[in-house]
């Protein structure tokens, strides 16, 4: 056991040291700065001075103290080896006891020396001070324990179950809104390829029945080319007029939209934003695509930093005239990222920067490279799908039709995801994670990643995963 768990059931304490032979100074009564006693007052530990007595009937104290094997049970002093006197005082410069030859001749000469006595005072002042620390962090300890974890105990458990039931809520209301949706979208559907079955029925019965008077028209006109005189065939030419008036009017089938499902009868908001809100907020998050700028597509207004993956826009001054290509754009500032995507989904994202005026999207690969018409300007031809922004405004380009899009800020990088079984291209903050446009569209061709830069420079910056695949 340590000095001063000792100390701490210790009600009196007091030792006496013997007058030093050696040195007539020290044979002066015990001042009261010499006199030590330690009580125990209400669990805490107090220190004061005291009398000093060695035939006292109090016993002595066992301590652990560095200077407590300088004294033999029986509370004498041991003696110096190198003078033979008592070890009654303490250096501090070389933190051993030592003799009053030793201060004066010795090793100790004119080192910081104290007496036997006050050195273990101090050091029992400082366990007493441990004790006491030791005691509050107790108490502290205790009433951690016995109010602090026993409340969180039962606030962990009230809390969770609140938690619980806000989770199994918000399930629940999301289970219900596409329970709904479910419905709506299932009876639409079954609306729509009713409406189908009734069209081609309907057009079965008109064809079948105009095909039974069409051979009867034929049957009857054969019957008077074979069977009738020439007087007769000549007086019966106004029946003969009508009849073939008649076959000329059945009119030619066609096949048109009306005879085709309407995918869009599955067109849900609820379900998009839900599909979204998967992929992009999912555990995994959207996986990226490596994509790279072709070079041989890169317009002679931009340039393209070594990586391929860096556009900026050139002034005029710095232009040069690349090599012909029939890849590349000659009057836009367009470049076409590959590879092209026909399957599975992709997903990609670009760095804005400070750019003012930049378009990103995708398009054919049948898209025109060259001249300054439509045909070859991204979001205004048939073959090409954009998010413009110019001026500080952000809008969704095809065909020449633009969408405005509201933001609350300026964007740092837009994402978009293809997800080519869904036909969906969708674009979304990568920032925040909301959606900025979505499109569906039945692509008929490989699309591939396309940019347009008019100020300043955008770059690729999600070149590092895979494919995704079915």
């Amino acid at each position: 056991m340590s000095a001063e768990y000792r100390l701490c059931e210790l009600q009196t304490v007091s030792l006496h040291v013997s007058d030093l032979e050696s040195d007539p100074r020290l044979d002066d009564p015990p001042k009261q700065e010499d006199q030590i006693n330690v009580s125990e007052t209400g669990g805490l530990f107090s220190y004061s001075n005291g009398t000093v007595n060695k035939e006292s009937s109090t016993e002595p104290v066992e301590s652990d103290v560095s200077d407590a094997d300088s004294l033999p049970a029986s509370g004498e002093l041991k003696l110096c080896s190198a003078h033979g006197s008592a070890l009654e005082l303490y250096c501090s410069t070389e933190g051993k006891l030592a003799c009053s030859k030793c201060v004066s001749d010795g090793f100790c000469q004119g080192h910081t020396v104290t007496k036997l006595v006050t050195r273990a005072t101090v050091v029992r002042n400082q366990l007493v001070d441990v004790c006491e620390k030791m005691q509050l962090q107790t108490l502290r300890i205790e009433r951690f324990i016995d109010r602090t974890l026993t409340a969180r105990e039962k606030a962990v458990q009230v809390d969770a179950n609140s938690v619980r039931e806000h989770v199994l809520s918000q399930v629940n209301a999301i289970r219900e809104a596409l329970e709904e949706e479910e419905q709506r979208l299932l009876e639409a559907i079954q609306r729509e390829e009713e409406r189908v079955e009734q069209c081609l029925l309907t057009q079965r019965a008109h064809w079948t029945q105009t095909l039974e008077k069409l051979a009867h028209t034929r049957t009857s006109l054969v019957n008077k080319l074979t069977h009738s005189t020439d007087a007769m065939l000549v007086s019966a030419n106004q029946e003969i007029y009508e009849r073939v008036e008649d076959a000329e009017g059945v009119g030619e089938p066609r096949d048109t939209e009306q005879l085709s499902l309407n995918r869009e009868c599955s067109t849900s908001k609820l379900m998009l934003g839900l599909w979204a809100s998967a992929i992009l907020l999912g555990p995994s998050g959207p996986r990226s695509t490596k994509l790279q700028f072709e070079t041989k597509t890169v317009s002679p207004l931009l340039s393209l930093s070594d990586d391929c993956c860096t556009l900026t826009f050139l002034p005029k001054r710095t232009r040069q005239s690349p090599p012909y290509d029939p890849a590349r754009f000659d009057s836009w500032p367009n470049a076409l990222c590959s590879p092209p995507m026909s399957s599975g989904t992709h997903s990609w994202v670009l760095d804005m920067g400070k750019s003012a005026a930049f378009k990103v999207g995708v398009c054919y690969a049948s898209m025109d490279r060259k001249g300054s018409g439509n045909s070859a300007r991204l979001g205004y031809n048939t073959k090409s799908w954009v998010l413009s922004h110019y001026d500080g405004d952000l809008s969704f380009c095809h065909d020449g039709c633009n969408v405005g899009i509201s933001v609350v800020k300026k964007l740092k990088r837009v994402g978009l995801l293809l997800d080519w079984p869904s036909q969906t291209l969708l674009f979304y903050d990568p920032e925040s994670m909301s959606v900025l446009h979505v499109v569906k569209h039945a692509f008929s061709e490989p699309l591939l990643a396309a940019c347009a830069v008019a100020d300043q420079s955008v770059s690729l910056v999600n070149l590092k995963t895979l494919e995704w695949t079915e």
